[in-house]
C-alpha cells in the first residue's frame, strides 16, 4: 500500500546534524502518525507520500524547511512553576518543557534565577540544516475516528482514544 492522506504510517527515524552527528533515532520502537495531516513536518510528509512499507528515505532539509531559523529575540522569562516537571536542580542548558496558553512548550535554560528561568523558546534544532533517515514498516488505512482526531491511535488504531 502506498502512503498517501489517511494512511497511518508507522516508521524508524534518524535525525543528523550537518556535521553528521545524530541528534535523535527511534529504530526499535516506530514512530506512528496519520499522513496528511500535519503531524509531521510538512518536507518530511511531502518526502514520505506515494512511497510504501520497505522504502529507506534520506531527506536532507535546510533549517527554512525543518525547524526554522533562530530568532535571538526568542527569550523569555517564565515562573518556575510553570514548568513542567522541572529538573530538581535547574541549570542552563537544560531542555525543559513550559506550559502555556497554546499547550505544552519546549525551551532551552539561558538563565536560572530564584523564582524564574529564562527561556530560549526556539526550538533546540531552529537554525540547523538536518538530514532525516526514514524506514517505513508499516502503512494501512486509517479508521474513521482517527481522521475525525486529526492523528493516528496507534499501529493497530486501538490506543484506547474514543
Amino acid at each position: 500500500m502506498k502512503i498517501e492522506k489517511n494512511s497511518v504510517v508507522a516508521m524508524g527515524y534518524r535525525v543528523l546534524d550537518e556535521n553528521g552527528v545524530t541528534l535523535e533515532q527511534m529504530k526499535d520502537e516506530p514512530m506512528v502518525y496519520l499522513h496528511g495531516h500535519r503531524n509531521i513536518l510538512p518536507a518530511l510528509e511531502a518526502a514520505i507520500d506515494q512511497h510504501e512499507v520497505g522504502d529507506h528515505i534520506r531527506i536532507e532539509l535546510p533549517p527554512e524547511k525543518a525547524y526554522g531559523l533562530r530568532q535571538e529575540d526568542r527569550t523569555d522569562r517564565v515562573p518556575i512553576k510553570h514548568l513542567e516537571k522541572p529538573p530538581r536542580r535547574i541549570q542552563v542548558g537544560d531542555l525543559v518543557r513550559v506550559r502555556t496558553q497554546q499547550g505544552p512548550r519546549d525551551a532551552v535554560v539561558v538563565k536560572v534565577g530564584r523564582f524564574n528561568v529564562d527561556l530560549d523558546s526556539n526550538h533546540p534544532y531552529a537554525g540547523k540544516s538536518l538530514t532525516f533517515e526514514l524506514d517505513i514498516q508499516a502503512v494501512r488505512s486509517a479508521t474513521a475516528d482517527e481522521i475525525a482526531h486529526g492523528h493516528s491511535h496507534g499501529i493497530e488504531g486501538t490506543s484506547g482514544h474514543e
